[in-house]
């Protein structure tokens, strides 16, 4: 209870409401900003290459970058935020929270339930390619560059053996027929479901920096957020972006998504803001540190199981053309190591 004594009397030099408000006005610009250049560069970038035969392999490179954005932000940024909230004195000194590790339980929570939605709508995709799939119910999950293989390989063939070269003509034009466009139905409604799964993770996490920065009245710890956060933004923006680049939706859901994320944060500071001024809550207050770590523990599940299951396992495993390419896995593990590390270069200032 002392070092609550002490914390507080040398916030007390900082607290200044209306230089506070000050910093606040001019991070909601900046964020918003920062935050619409992240998400849109890997959705222009994707475009730019669309069509072109490297299409591919950079939309995948760009992913694995946004996967270790992602498994940084998850594990660097949220999860200790949400530690630190819930270990507070003002929280940690009180029943039930000084009794049980209440973060690393709401954590499990958000990943047991990122799993459920996972399964739950795999088993519907599956479920509905079965009934319009011509009684083709078992369609394997294959990424993005599988067939491209098989067809690779037929274009291979010819010039070695006409007659063969025409019977697998044949044949993946059967498969395109009946499975294959089920299948590739199947990666896109993935691809769109982690999309989308993820956004709600981020915008959980966006929310509550955006509240815990609205509701604070401490100038000292505002101002070096406004630099720190939009830099965050930049890349927490482009691992989203990365992922809806790849899902290939239609331009309105694509613009509504990226809008959604850009004006999340800014909101946010707004609502604290607003909270603030209704309650009298500012960032050391007990509610709202136990709300910031209950919040911060579920988005973190949520994006440690995106990242690790989603995003990488199923492209490092599961995907073909990285597998038949040592080029391309060795630059995807570069892009992934890259984008995890400037990550966390950032929990330094925020």
């Amino acid at each position: 209870m002392a070092s609550c004594v002490s914390d507080t009397a040398r916030s007390l030099s900082c607290r200044d409401g209306r230089a506070a408000a000050h910093l606040k006005l001019i991070s909601i610009a900046a964020i918003f900003v920062t935050s619409v250049v992240g998400i849109s560069s890997p959705v222009l970038l994707s475009r730019y290459f669309q069509g072109k035969p490297a299409y591919d392999k950079a939309t995948l490179v760009i992913k694995c970058f946004a996967a270790g954005v992602i498994l940084s932000t998850s594990l660097v940024h949220v999860l200790p935020d949400a530690f630190h909230a819930l270990s507070d004195c003002r929280v940690s000194s009180h029943h039930p929270w000084k009794d049980y590790p209440f973060s690393g339980l709401v954590t499990m929570i958000g990943a047991l339930i990122a799993l459920l939605v996972d399964l739950t709508a795999t088993s519907h995709m599956e479920s509905h390619s079965a009934v319009g799939g011509h009684g083709h119910g078992g369609y394997e999950l294959v990424p993005v560059g599988a067939r491209e293989e098989l067809v690779g390989k037929n274009s291979n063939l010819k010039g070695k053996n006409s007659k063969l070269s025409v019977d697998v003509e044949v044949a993946v034009g059967v498969e395109s027929n009946s499975g294959g466009g089920s299948e590739e139905m199947l990666i896109r409604m993935k691809q769109r479901l982690v999309s989308q799964v993820l956004e709600i993770g981020i915008i959980f996490h966006s929310v509550i920096i955006g509240v815990t920065m609205g509701m604070s009245q401490n100038q000292c710890t505002i101002r070096p957020l406004v630099a720190a956060l939009s830099f965050h933004q930049i890349f927490e923006g482009m691992g989203l972006g990365g992922c809806i680049a790849q899902a290939g939706f239609k331009f309105g859901t694509t613009a509504y998504m990226c809008l959604m994320f850009a004006v999340t944060t800014p909101m946010g500071i707004v609502l604290g803001m607003i909270l603030f001024s209704a309650t009298g809550y500012d960032d050391s207050n007990p509610n709202a540190l136990i709300l910031e770590g209950l919040l911060g523990s579920f988005s973190s599940g949520i994006l440690i199981y995106m990242a690790l299951v989603d995003l990488i396992a199923l492209d490092f495993f599961h995907n073909k053309m990285m597998s038949s390419n040592s080029w391309l896995r060795k630059t995807s593990f570069i892009a992934l190591v890259l984008g995890s590390t400037s990550m966390s270069i950032l929990a330094l200032w925020a």
